[in-house]
């Protein structure tokens, strides 16, 4: 893998930002092989996405029938990919030096790869219309002043959770502090509620546990500074270790964890779905995931932030989390860019209302109604620190080290230090 220098590695923080305003330009070039404009002004282009769960599993076709409804001259041809599946072929596919004209993204150090290796088109001055977005929903994709993909959803991770299963345990509020929601666990076991669903088999999910305390605990200027220096050894990552133990030790999560997805029949989602869990840390598609995979949990689902750690310098205001987006492959049709303004800014409202995605463009916040979603939205409004999901924030050696190594230690193989050890050799190595 490829080094990348560690200022261009850096994590996210929302201060500081401003949007993009660039005449619109000439877009991507159309002269490279797929993608590639036919005889008599018809253009074809691949598009990679990850909608296999409603409501991106309707809509997107929907979207994109639209467009090429309006475009005859144009043809997608779509291939949609469970996230694991979707992300396993697209290292393969980056390996072999070509990417799709249109794919899936979540930014960060793996789209930086792609862009330090030259695979990616630079958006800058053809994307004239970023600057109708928000500012947070660009940064993931931008890197030294560039853009590089288009976002169509951003949002955070928090604790989606059943209010019905809570009120059973006898607890009246959501906690604010982890021995709290330590303690409201101890307090569900002993309803004969599941606390927590979680798709130990993915490993993606379990990483949040890990990154979340990593925060609260050693707070954002900890994080960045291990992003630099590439050592996660110090005292907080340990004690984040520590802390999602004493968790782990408690024995919340659902029977066959271990070997669970996330959106697989009686997996995470469903599990939550079908109320046979308390609470799922998730991003704000959960409840839509909820829905498809297993139930619709409607006014008892409510949403909590991650709690603080008692010591810890990390503040609640401080999210992780992230947001999809689609890059293009270097040398792609300028009618992809043309289909990514289709889907971002004519179907915002559509996005919107199918309530699995959250606002990019500006203003669109009004539209959200789902309770649930508002109080995501209104976190990420008031955030004063954003930290991008630790397997997308890293080069893809370094992310993938990160759910291993916590899935160990969730699994009972590895100690909180060797958790801290195992990904500071990963990222010295990369």
């Amino acid at each position: 893998m490829a080094s990348t220098p560690p200022s261009r590695r850096r994590f996210l923080a929302l201060s500081g930002l401003t949007a993009l305003s660039v005449p619109l330009a000439a877009a991507c070039g159309g002269d490279d092989s797929g993608g590639k404009p036919a005889a008599g002004g018809k253009v074809t282009f691949e598009w990679w996405n990850i909608a296999t769960t409603e409501p991106g599993k309707s809509l997107f076709p929907e979207i994109s029938s639209a467009f090429t409804a309006a475009h005859p001259n144009i043809t997608i041809k779509t291939t949609s990919l469970e996230n694991e599946a979707f992300k396993s072929k697209l290292t393969a596919t980056t390996s072999s030096g070509r990417l799709p004209d249109v794919f899936q993204t979540w930014g960060g150090g793996v789209l930086q790869q792609q862009v330090d290796a030259g695979l990616v088109e630079d958006l800058t001055d053809a994307f004239g219309w970023a600057s109708e977005l928000t500012p947070v929903s660009l940064q993931a994709y931008q890197f030294g002043g560039r853009t590089y993909a288009v976002p169509y959803d951003v949002g955070m991770v928090g604790f989606w959770y059943n209010k019905k299963l809570f009120a059973k345990a006898g607890i009246t509020a959501p906690p604010a502090t982890w021995a709290e929601f330590l303690e409201d666990v101890r307090k569900l076991k002993a309803a004969g509620v599941t606390p927590i669903a979680l798709a130990g088999k993915e490993k993606w999910p379990g990483h949040y546990y890990w990154a979340y305390l990593a925060m609260r605990v050693a707070g954002l200027p900890a994080l960045q500074q291990a992003a630099t220096t590439k050592d996660f050894t110090g005292a907080g990552f340990v004690q984040a270790g520590a802390h999602l133990k004493e968790l782990v030790d408690l024995r919340p999560f659902q029977p066959a964890f271990l070997g669970a997805g996330y959106a697989t029949p009686g997996g995470q989602a469903a599990t939550m779905g079908n109320g046979k869990a308390a609470m799922e840390l998730m991003g704000q598609w959960g409840p839509s995931v909820q829905k498809d995979a297993g139930a619709d949990l409607g006014a008892d689902l409510g949403f909590f932030p991650f709690p603080t750690v008692d010591g810890g310098v990390g503040l609640v205001t401080e999210v992780f989390g992230g947001g999809g987006g689609f890059a293009l492959r270097k040398g792609a049709p300028k009618e992809a860019l043309d289909f990514l303004k289709f889907f971002v800014l004519e179907n915002q409202a559509k996005l919107l209302a199918s309530n699995g995605y959250l606002p990019v463009v500006k203003g669109a916040e009004s539209q959200v109604t789902d309770a649930g979603r508002k109080v995501v939205a209104d976190s990420l409004v008031k955030a004063t620190g954003f930290q991008l999901f630790l397997d997308q924030a890293y080069p893809p050696a370094v992310g993938s080290e990160v759910n291993d190594s916590v899935a160990d230690l969730i699994a009972g193989k590895k100690t909180p230090e060797q958790v801290a050890r195992s990904i500071t050799e990963a990222a010295k190595s990369a």
